[in-house]
Order: structure tokens, then sequence, then C-alpha cells
């Protein structure tokens, strides 16, 4: 049926269609038809012309004849035999212009049939072109008609196929669930009286059929490979576990090495830097304090000092030159603990008055048998103490100068060494 329908369709399409090529063949001979009578107009109309510059022409000759016979009338024979001629050939003329005028008379009169013929063809042009329109129009609806039809019958079609689809599940189904084919069920069939009793009967089934439980043919294999995998974990776990534990035994070491040899730097460090604090403030004392000596490599450190003439405080509770100068004495004894041989020190020395500014310049001199130091300072006492300076100056704007001023040569050269001494 639906094969029927779309040819149906097809062939009312292929009707329209012919229709309308019949219809568009008349109208273009219609064209053709107009064109020549355009042409057939067009060449009257120069015709027409033509006849008129004729007779234009003609009435210039006789007007020359005129003035001629007029010039010549002196001579009467010879006037007579010329107006006789100019009167034939005037006669001749009016001939001629009679029969161009007849002519002319025709050619319009053939003109106007021609145009009305062409306002018939032009009248019929507009019907053709409704009927086309019509037609076109028709066409269209019929053209939607058909797409219509067509996605019905795609619709169609997805339907079928989708119920084959569904229809072959049911056959896989009843295969995979029963190992029967269609007509193996057919033959099979029964016709069922009480649904509810029959579904009732299949719950029963199922739920027996699920009671005994499934048989793993390959349970030996899967067996072998889990045990293979089973004992490959616990040898990886054995490893890791072991592996664990020379880790932790190395750690605890290494830990209490660590504890060793910072218990044993900071008893040092902390003899050199109450030492160092004296020397420096010149009285007073300052110890270094572990806040929790059974943890020492988590715990924080306390810094206690008491300077010359003050209670014993936290650095936290001194003033800022105070507290700059604990941290320069603190440095010194790391210094004196494990000496380096190069230092270089920025302004550490900024927060503290001048007399402390000397003391610890002198300080860092008795320092510098062991260690080199370089000092960014601004300080002047700091400066004296100096071996060499370096400052940059710029004397040009935008060209800086390096200036190097080494003051034991220049001791050297004023000869100041045992003045100073």
């Amino acid at each position: 049926v639906t094969r029927l329908s779309r040819l149906s369709r097809a062939a009312s399409a292929a009707a329209f269609e012919a229709q309308a090529a019949s219809k568009a063949q008349g109208q273009t001979r219609l064209q053709q038809t107009l064109a020549d009578l355009s042409r057939r107009m067009a060449e009257g109309n120069a015709q027409l012309a033509a006849l008129e510059g004729e007779k234009a022409a003609s009435e210039t000759a006789l007007t020359q004849l005129e003035a001629l016979h007029r010039d010549i009338a002196g001579d009467r024979a010879q006037r007579v035999r010329m107006i006789a001629d100019f009167e034939e050939r005037n006669r001749a003329h009016q001939q001629e212009i009679a029969e161009k005028e007849g002519r002319l008379q025709a050619i319009r009169d053939g003109s106007r049939t021609l145009n009305e013929a062409i306002r018939a063809l032009a009248q019929e042009k507009l019907a053709l072109e409704g009927q086309r329109n019509r037609a076109d129009r028709e066409s269209r609806d019929k053209a939607g008609q058909l797409q219509s039809m067509e996605r019905q019958v795609s619709i169609l079609e997805q339907k079928k196929l989708s119920a084959a689809m569904e229809e072959k599940q049911l056959l896989d189904k009843l295969w995979d669930s029963y190992e029967l084919s269609h007509e193996a069920a057919k033959a099979q069939q029964i016709p069922i009286e009480d649904m509810r009793a029959a579904q009732k009967r299949i719950g029963e089934l199922k739920r027996a059929i699920a009671a005994l439980g499934n048989i793993n043919l390959d349970s030996i294999e899967e067996y072998q490979r889990v045990n293979e995998r089973y004992t490959y974990f616990t040898e990886q776990r054995d490893d890791v576990t072991r592996s664990k534990r020379e880790l932790e035994e190395i750690i605890e070491q290494i830990t209490g090495e660590m504890k060793t040899i910072f218990a044993t730097q900071f008893q040092r460090i902390s003899e050199t830097f109450s030492q160092t604090f004296l020397e420096l403030f010149g009285g007073g004392k300052a110890t270094l304090e572990l806040e929790d000596p059974d943890d020492i490599l988590n715990c924080g450190i306390d810094i206690k000092a008491q300077p010359p003439g003050k209670a014993l405080k936290t650095i936290t509770l001194l003033s800022g030159g105070e507290r700059a100068f604990v941290a320069i004495a603190l440095y010194f004894a790391i210094l004196k603990v494990r000496p380096t041989p190069f230092c270089v020190m920025d302004e550490i020395e900024a927060a503290l008055d001048d007399t402390n500014v000397a003391r610890y310049a002198n300080y860092m001199r008795a320092m510098s048998d062991k260690t080199q130091f370089i000092v960014i300072t601004h300080r002047r006492g700091t400066m004296e103490e100096a071996d060499v300076l370096y400052g940059v100056t710029m004397q040009e704007k935008g060209v800086s100068r390096v200036l190097t001023i080494n003051l034991n040569e220049v001791e050297k050269e004023l000869h100041l060494e045992n003045f100073v001494q």
C-alpha cells in the first residue's frame, strides 16, 4: 500500500511538472511571435521614415524647379518646354508621392494591425503567465503534499524498523532465556486463561531457579588465578612492611644522631653566646633555652638577655636597638662555633647608637682573622674599622663611578702606624 501511494504521488507530481513544462513552451512560442511582430513593426517604421524623407526631397526639388521656372521666364518656348518637363516631372513626383503615401498608409494600417496583434498577444501572455503562476502554486502545493507524505512514509518506515528490532530483541530473549526458536515457541504455545495466575506461576519458577544458584565451571582456574594474585600481593605487602621497618630504623638512627649533634652544638652556641654578649655589652648576661628539652628538634628557642643595669627579659621585651645588638651577639657566637671564610652584612648595625656601633666594629675587627667581612653600612664607626672602602658616586647625570680607598695603604703613605701605636 505504501509503495502504491508513493507511485500515485510520483505520477501526480510528474503530471503537474509536464503540464507546467507545456505551458512554459507555449509561453516561449508566444514570446517568439511577439518578437517577430516587433521586428516587422520596426522595419515598417523604418520604411515609413524613408518615404517621408523622399517626400521631403521631392518637395525641395519642386521648389527648386519653380524658382528655375521664374528665372528662365524670358525664353518662353524654352520655358514652356521646361515647364512641361517640370510639370511632367512634377506629376511623376506627385504620382510617386501619392504612391508612397498609399504605401505609407498601408504601412500605418499594418502597424495598427500589428499593434492590435501585439496587444492581443500581450493579453494572451498575461493570461498564460496567470495560468503558469496558478500552475506553479498548484505544483508547490503538490510538492508540499508530497513532502508531507514522504515524511509520513519515513515515520512509518522508522516505526516498522523499530517494530522489527523489538521483534528481534524478543526472539533473542526467547532464545537466550529458554533456547526456543520462534517456530518452536509457536509449537509450544498454550492459551492463557488466567493472566494473574500465569504471572504468579512465572514468579514461583524464577524464584526456584534463583534458589538453585549459579554453577561456575571455571572456578578451578579462577581459584588458581586469585591464589596467584593473593600470593603476589602478600609478598609485595611483606616487602613494603620490611622496607617500612628498615626506613623507620634509619629515621630513628638519623634522628638520634641529629639530636646528639644539635644538643652538642646548641650547648656550644649557648656558652659562646653568653661570652659574646658579655664582651659586646660590657656586662650583663644572656642565655639560650629550649622550650621543650624532650623534643629538641621540634621545639622553639627562647633568647633571654639582661643588659647591664636591667632586669632579665626575653628578646621580645627589649627595645629595638637592644634586640638588634642581641641578634648581632648571637650571630657572632654562631660564627665563633662554626666560622665561615666569607660573610656579607647589610646594615645590621643601623639601629645601634654610636657607642654600640664602635663596639660592634671592634668586635668584627677582632674576628676578621678567620672570616672576611663585606659590610654594607652608612655608619661612621663601622667605616673607621674597615681596611678598604668602596663607594659609588655620580658626578655626571646617568654616569656612576666606583671609588676605592685602601685605608691600610693610606696609613702607610701618611706614616700613621707609629703614630697610632
